[in-house]
């Protein structure tokens, strides 16, 4: 465990100072414990009077020439939960009543930033009640407020420490001092505060002002530093729900083999399965093995990182239990056959005019409520799910069928993180030929250049970089004979290449389709092309379908949840371990991480593992973590994450100073790159003004403890399978600091945005990206009556090939509630922090990245508006408007949340 060493003050006695038995472990909003001094009488205190005034929240400071105090007011704001402010009932919830009628709701104490300059000692606190404010309840909001007399030479505050008096937690909001001779005092919170009948020990929350180590001032150093050693734990024992403890453990909780062995999966981790770290529950092993945990109900998130019990803060987490929990399995109830496909195209049609009907949902009422575009009540009251009808279809209903929008998703499309520059030629595997069989490609040079027309050779169009690829052979080779030991699923390696036209659009070429050697059979290869005559063409068709569900894989498991999700999980358990809640960037960085671990331990408990949505919907089956975890070993890096080194890696652009964003685009109208490159620079422009205004010197940055600690243990400890590697950047200098923090901020908010809200519109007609390929190709070493059957019914083939009726369903459901805005979203740039407001320069700064998310709003509308971009203007073709930064509740396919919210 990582634990620095305390500097404690000496302690008093009496109630001068109350900060004397151990912390125990606290919130991100200063989350540490006070004790409560012994005989502790607050009427005798000195400097201190209670006045009831349920008013309007105003304060003035009360001072006289012959005074020597200073008369303070606070107000608290409190969340409602869902059950309303107290869920408690019977003799508990009067009992609280009663003490919010007495004024006795919460205790607050004022901590002095200084030390007592004879004694060298923590000044004594300032206690006082805080009672409710009249009975209203003001947008979710409840308030209470307290007055202090505060001595003149109390020093400036540095924190405040509350006690719940009630008998059931809280979720404080902020609390606000006014009447102090510097001006008002903002102190965020967003914390949930225990009841002091649960455990005695108050809880501490620092005010807005944000500090380095360094600077820390004396009085509220030591809270500084025991905040931190708190939040990290022991490593020891099984957290509960109000633990408030960061800690690192490995994904063993994927499986479940105690309900059934064939559930069991290996531990994502380590030597075997390199794979990022998630935050530790310490829940019992598993009997059947070891290694693994038990699945509780409940997976603990750090109560901090826990919004579902928060009126007006519910919607995702509501919305995703709701789904996993309550949709996806009364669909299976209702399709009982999970294999049955659909019988025609106008069968898939069906799901979106006539729906499937539903059981009674009485006892589910909030289903319609958090997911009110999906159902429909028809004629008797039933209940019928029925789908909307995505805008690419709505548009042109056979967007999904034509070959030049299945080459225009690639770059403006749910997965535009894959396409890659042709370098090398010819194109060769690095696997094993010893396992796997010869590494050539069976794509020739004549056969591409058959299919360019003439136009050019291979050799030139590679040295003017024409020539793209989907290049999904290595990755998905190794695990095909194990996939194909499943039944009703199949898998290749895959490669599909595409020529840039000179419209500047590209035109798919070529796919080819490798089994290795296995079962005593050789290695196979095919390649397919577009074709005019009419097998050749379904065989193109059925290709593509295979092609579709590996990008549909590789998106949702390593685009979207590895390169998004999961590897942000240890930048949030660092920055909680390693930064201050006063540390100026724990409060840069702490937006981008809300909601976040809550969303990843419900898809640990019902999306990734095992027999869960991914599994029974997607190719691999329950080989597709493992997949993850291949594709972390071998292509994620912390410094590709950044935008413009990820587009230079894939040989989609090149270093140029002379062109705008310092890059110039291989594909000049690759409008993910074009939006998220503009995205970009306002991201790192906010950066630098905010770092360089906490750092004003690069030394600053190398000689920060908690910042060095914080980087070390994101590499060591949070990505331990890759602490090795020489690409991490170092961090020295305020340019490493805000190239890292760049990164970070993009990947929660631009490069989630762009895989994550395009998944209904793009996938929500599954035909256009299935995301399983059930039947093998009818080429692939098939009977005479199998042959037969693909020339008399081609469309048979190609529906048998597409998901379930069942797996369908169930992932078009789940893609529409991830699609969506929440009514709590926050965008990024649109509502400032008022840790952020207290300080003029950064308030600036701020306002200044939030006009330039204003005009990138104005420039994509004027690039869909562009007749020459034909990448994403044209008929029928859906605006890219992906990484347009704001949006609206019930929005899909725009907008950029902060952080990774659902």
């Amino acid at each position: 465990m990582l634990k620095p060493q305390v500097s404690r003050q000496p302690n008093t006695t009496g109630t001068h100072l109350l900060f004397q038995k151990p912390f125990i472990q606290g919130s991100r909003h200063a989350s540490l414990f006070l004790t409560s001094a012994s005989n502790f009488n607050i009427e005798s205190k000195k400097h201190f009077r209670v006045t009831f005034k349920p008013t309007k929240i105003k304060a003035v400071a009360s001072l006289t020439e012959e005074s020597t105090e200073t008369k303070v007011k606070a107000v608290v704001t409190v969340k409602q939960t869902i059950g309303g402010l107290m869920t408690s009932v019977g003799i508990e919830r009067g009992l609280d009543d009663i003490k919010d009628l007495l004024g006795k709701t919460l205790l607050l104490e004022l901590v002095s930033a200084e030390l007592d300059p004879k004694t060298e000692l923590e000044k004594p606190t300032i206690p006082a009640f805080a009672h409710r404010i009249g009975g209203q309840v003001v947008e979710g909001d409840v308030r209470y407020e307290a007055e202090f007399e505060v001595p003149l030479n109390f020093g400036e505050i540095g924190a405040i420490s509350v006690e719940n008096e009630h008998h059931k937690e809280m979720f404080l909001q902020d609390i606000v001092l006014d009447g102090l001779p510097h001006g008002t005092v903002n102190i965020t919170c967003g914390s949930w505060v225990h009841s002091k009948y649960d455990n005695d020990r108050k809880r501490i929350f620092f005010t807005n002002k944000s500090y380095l180590p360094s600077e820390t001032p004396s009085g509220i150093r030591r809270l500084r530093e025991e905040e931190l050693v708190l939040l990290r734990g022991n490593g020891q024992g099984q957290r509960k729900t109000g633990d408030r403890i960061y800690e690192y453990d490995v994904y063993n909780d994927i499986g479940n083999p105690d309900k059934k062995p064939e559930l069991a999966r290996p531990v994502l981790g380590g030597k075997e399965h390199p794979y990022p770290r998630r935050c530790r529950t310490g829940r019992p092993r598993c009997e059947t093995d070891p290694s693994s945990e038990k699945r509780a109900s409940d997976f603990y998130v750090p109560r901090d990182e826990a919004f579902s019990e928060i009126k007006q803060l519910t919607f995702s987490a509501k919305t995703l239990h709701s789904l996993f929990h309550a949709l996806v399995p009364s669909i299976g109830n209702v399709i009982v056959d999970a294999d049955v496909g659909f019988p025609y195209m106008t069968a898939i049609d069906s799901l979106f005019s006539e729906g499937i009907e539903m059981p009674p949902l009485s006892k589910e009422r909030v289903w319609k409520e958090v997911m009110p575009r999906l159902f429909k009540v028809i004629a008797g009251g039933a209940d019928v799910l029925r789908f909307e009808i995505p805008k690419p279809m709505e548009r042109d209903k056979l967007f999904w069928f034509k070959d030049e929008e299945f080459a225009r998703q690639t770059l403006a499309g749910l997965n535009p993180y894959s396409i890659k520059l042709v370098k090398e030629w010819p194109l060769k595997s690095e696997l094993d030929p010893e396992i796997y069989g010869p590494p050539e490609s069976a794509i020739t040079s004549e056969l591409l250049e058959a299919e360019i027309g003439g136009i050019t050779r291979v050799e030139k169009a590679i040295r003017e970089r024409k020539l793209f690829i989907l290049d999904y052979h290595d990755l998905l080779l190794p695990f095909v004979s194990k996939v194909r030991e499943l039944e009703g699923t199949t898998l290749y390696g895959s490669r599909t290449l595409f020529f840039l036209t000179p419209e500047g659009t590209l035109r798919p070429l070529a796919i080819e389709l490798t089994r290795p050697q296995m079962d005593g059979k050789p290695q196979r290869k095919q390649v397919f092309t577009p074709n005019y005559h009419s097998t050749g063409c379904w065989l193109w068709r059925l290709a593509k379908a295979h092609v579709l569900a590996h990008d549909s894989g590789f998106h949702q498991l390593v685009s979207h949840w590895l390169r998004t999700h999961c590897v942000t999980e240890p930048y949030i358990i660092a920055t909680n371990r390693q930064l201050s809640v006063m540390h100026p960037i724990y409060r840069l960085l702490h937006p981008h991480f809300r909601y976040t671990m809550e969303i990843n331990a419900l898809a640990r408990e019902s999306l990734i593992n095992a027999n869960g949505i991914i599994e029974t919907s997607f190719s691999p089956g329950k080989y597709c973590m493992e997949i993850c975890s291949a594709a972390y070993d071998k292509l994620w890096r912390f410094d590709h994450e950044a935008l413009p080194k990820d587009l230079i890696s894939r040989g989609m652009a090149i270093e140029d100073l002379t062109a705008p964003h310092g890059l110039r685009l291989t594909i000049e109208d690759y409008p993910f790159a074009n939006d998220g490159l503009y995205l970009w620079d306002a991201i790192e422009q906010w950066v630098s003004d905010y770092v360089n205004h906490y750092y004003p010197e690069s030394g600053l940055v190398a000689s920060d403890a908690e910042l060095q600690a914080w980087w070390t243990e994101i590499r060591t400890v949070g990505h331990a399978d890759k602490k090795d590697e020489p690409w991490w950047p170092e961090l020295k200098t305020r340019h490493n600091l805000i190239d890292i923090i760049t990164t970070i901020i993009w990947v929660a908010s631009g490069h989630h945005a762009a895989v994550n809200f395009g998944q209904y519109p793009y996938a929500g007609y599954f035909p256009n990206r299935p995301t399983i390929a059930r039947t093998k190709m009818p080429t692939e070493d098939p009977t005479d009556e199998e042959w037969k059957s693909f020339l008399e019914k081609p469309e048979a083939a190609l529906l048998a090939t597409f998901p379930s009726k069942l797996q369908a369903t169930r992932v078009m459901a789940v893609l529409n509630v991830l699609s969506n805005h929440s009514p709590d979203e926050e965008y990024i740039g649109e509502e400032i922090e008022q840790a952020w407001a207290d300080d003029p320069i950064i308030k600036a700064a701020f306002e200044k990245f939030s006009g330039s998310l204003k005009v990138l709003e104005g420039i994509i509308d004027e690039r869909n508006a562009n007749p020459k971009l034909l990448n994403r203007h044209g008929a029928g073709i859906v605006p890219y408007e992906l990484l347009k930064p704001f949006s609206k509740p019930g929005v899909t396919g725009k907008g950029v949340p902060n952080s990774i919210s659902i």
